[in-house]
């Protein structure tokens, strides 16, 4: 990993080029997906089922697009007991965490009206789940737990099958958090699929779950047909650190998402040289061992960076300006700093809160904002599936007191029938 001072002249520039890795605006990418969504939408099945095939190398037939339920319980029975037991308990935090999330519908009465929120799940949702380069139940679990929190009734979940076959742990982990239905579809024509509905699979209220490039503009372009959660980038993680941490703890860290993928980036913010050092010889000895190696190498090579600091004032600045998916602080007093940070997806305090904690088992959702987009978004939680619906009810006492005001406010945008609406109550006599 390259180390880099902040008095560097360059050290704006290497930040820049590791926060703007990815673009978003991929001419080409967005005309192949645009077409696949367009076959999609015009011929259903039959699209899905080509593409499939094309990109997939498996051959379907309608009825076979499906998962069958003796093929989730089969594979449900097919687990060794730690290892389901290990989903439970997973999905057992997940749930107790986003309980404690959940909003009531309320009203409050005042000067003769009543004035309130309606609260409501979303009636059906899809989730995507990832079946390329490594099998990910944990996007199964939380995914779908906030939905199922919330108490959206139908979840259809699609996961691509490269090689004909789907994970067992990704079908056992559906079967543990309730997914309603399972396709063994991916790319841009599962969501394709999701969003406007085939004869086999029917269209969902919203599309959550991460992608590729492709999976991410389809869900990009299909946003105002459905809801998404967000348009997610390469995992990333920033790390603060003092004198006081351990450097085989951080090189551990760091390695954690360079993994991932080659986009992957992973930094080290500290305000001491020499652990600087340290933690860079500890990352090489580390990576020997790794084994995705030749991914984390490249991710570390080219988005990877060890930033020198003046002070923890201006690392904590620095880790605000990149906004990262997960930031750890390993500082002397890591609660003393929080109110600081304003910008991350998670905050992982001390030395023993590996980011691998939120990515399984801790509780908090692993589905946060990349690339920066933790200034304005959340993770995943169960308001992402709900919908809000104002109440309002006025008596005539209620109207009368307020009346005057609507009708000027009418008068002041030039919509008079606004205000005669209002008028012609007025002049009513009870």
């Amino acid at each position: 990993m390259r180390i880099i001072k902040t008095t560097d002249r360059d050290s704006g520039a290497v930040l820049k080029e590791i926060i703007n890795r990815v673009s978003r605006d991929n001419v080409e990418i967005e005309k192949n997906v645009r077409n696949i969504l367009s076959d999609v939408e015009r011929e259903g099945d039959k699209a899905v089922i080509r593409y499939t095939e094309l990109y997939d190398g498996i051959s379907l037939k309608p009825s076979k697009i499906r998962i069958s339920r003796d093929k989730v319980k089969g594979a449900f029975r097919s687990l060794d007991r730690k290892s389901l037991k290990s989903l439970n308990i997973s999905a057992g935090r997940i749930r107790r965490f986003h309980e404690k999330e959940r909003l009531n519908s309320w009203f409050t009465e005042e000067d003769g009206s009543i004035l309130g929120q309606i609260r409501r799940p979303l009636s059906r949702v899809g989730v995507y789940v990832p079946g390329g380069k490594a099998a990910y139940p944990s996007s199964v679990l939380m995914n779908v737990m906030p939905a199922k929190v919330a108490g959206v009734s139908e979840i259809a979940m699609c996961v691509p099958m490269p090689k004909g076959d789907i994970n067992p742990y990704i079908l056992a982990a559906a079967e543990i958090v309730g997914v309603t239905e399972i396709y063994g579809i991916g790319g841009a024509q599962a969501i394709g699929a999701m969003a406007y509905g085939t004869k086999t699979i029917s269209r969902v209220d919203k599309i959550v779950g991460p992608g590729n490039i492709y999976v991410a503009t389809a869900k990009r372009l299909v946003f105002g047909m459905v809801d998404i959660d967000m348009v997610a980038g390469p995992s990333e993680i920033l790390i603060i650190a003092d004198e006081n941490a351990d450097p085989e703890f951080i090189a551990a860290d760091l390695l954690s998402q360079a993994e991932h993928d080659e986009m992957a980036s992973s930094i080290l913010v500290t305000t001491s040289e020499s652990l600087a050092k340290e933690t860079e010889k500890e990352l090489s000895r580390q990576l020997l061992k790794t084994q995705r190696k030749a991914i984390a190498s490249r991710s570390l090579g080219r988005y990877g960076v060890i930033i020198i600091t003046k002070n923890l004032t201006e690392a904590i600045k620095i880790a605000n300006e990149i906004s990262p998916e997960h930031l750890e602080v390993m500082v002397k007093r890591p609660f003393k700093v929080i109110d600081k940070i304003r910008n991350a997806g998670a905050v992982f305090l001390g030395p023993w809160t590996p980011e691998a904690l939120g990515d399984y088992s801790a509780g908090p959702n692993h589905v946060l904002p990349t690339g920066g987009t933790a200034r304005f978004f959340s993770p995943l939680g169960v308001e992402d599936f709900m919908k809000r619906t104002s109440l309002l009810s006025f008596s005539r006492k209620g109207l009368e007191r307020i009346g005057d005001t609507v009708i000027r406010m009418a008068d002041l945008e030039g919509l008079k029938a606004h205000g005669e609406s209002v008028r012609i109550r007025l002049r009513k006599r009870g």
